[in-house]
């Protein structure tokens, strides 16, 4: 469904409901990358290159289908799977002085 805003104030507005919705999911994401560092045995299972490139495919076929731009998405999720790769190994790592 697309929106036709009449003013700025309403194209801000609905950008802003757009964001409240990506952090909720990706605090969501968040949950499950954190989860994930409980089975990856070594940093370099955490780092995972060949899944990091299968999601990037993924995410852009998804782009393609949805209308949007391959490129910001696939500029979009490298940052993100970057950070969510350093909160991983923050986890991996305590979850290993655990041990």
């Amino acid at each position: 469904m697309e929106v036709h805003c009449s003013s700025i104030e309403k194209v801000r507005q609905q950008i802003d409901r757009i964001d409240r919705d990506v952090v909720a999911l990706l605090a969501k994401r968040g949950n499950f990358v954190i989860q994930a560092a409980a089975f990856k045995k070594t940093t370099d299972d955490v780092r995972a290159p060949a899944r990091v490139e299968e999601v990037i495919s993924k995410v852009r076929g998804i782009a393609n289908d949805s209308g949007a731009s391959p490129d910001v998405v696939e500029r979009v999720y490298r940052a993100m799977i970057s950070a969510f790769t350093d909160e991983e190994l923050k986890t991996h790592s305590a979850l290993k002085d655990k041990s």
